[in-house]
């Protein structure tokens, strides 16, 4: 077996890897969203609505600390932000996961590249760009 196709095999794994990662996160990811909106149903069935004036901090989920805590009670919306959560960090995890390929494969330029990307998403969701 020559290098290059050993080469080959790995960077075949690789995305094979990347891709089951992808999928397993959304599926997972809808799956608990799902699952929170039947217990939000359930718990909120009575609940009557005002569709006259939207409030955005009104469901107090605004912080992932504030998420964690709804999840230890079963809250049907905080398990929904969770499953939001997920399907965010689905593709950061993906990032991640290629810089350390890249890192296996010593392919700096790419870990480079790769660690920018990673930066500049991770700053867009620190909040500093609207406030």
């Amino acid at each position: 077996m020559s290098k290059g196709n050993r080469n080959f095999l790995a960077d075949k794994d690789i995305q094979l890897i990347l891709g089951t990662l992808l999928r397993v996160g959304v599926i997972s990811s809808m799956s608990v969203v799902f699952l929170g909106g039947v217990i939000y149903l359930i718990s909120n069935s009575s609940a009557v609505v005002d569709y006259n004036e939207f409030d955005p901090g009104k469901s107090g989920l605004s912080s992932i600390v504030a998420i964690f805590a709804g999840l230890k009670h079963l809250d049907g919306a905080a398990i929904i932000q969770f499953g939001t959560l997920l399907l965010i960090f689905t593709p950061i995890l993906r990032v991640v996961f290629s810089v350390f390929s890249f890192l296996i494969e010593k392919d700096y330029l790419y870990v480079l590249i790769g660690l920018f990307v990673l930066s500049v998403i991770l700053f867009s969701l620190s909040n500093k760009l609207a406030g």
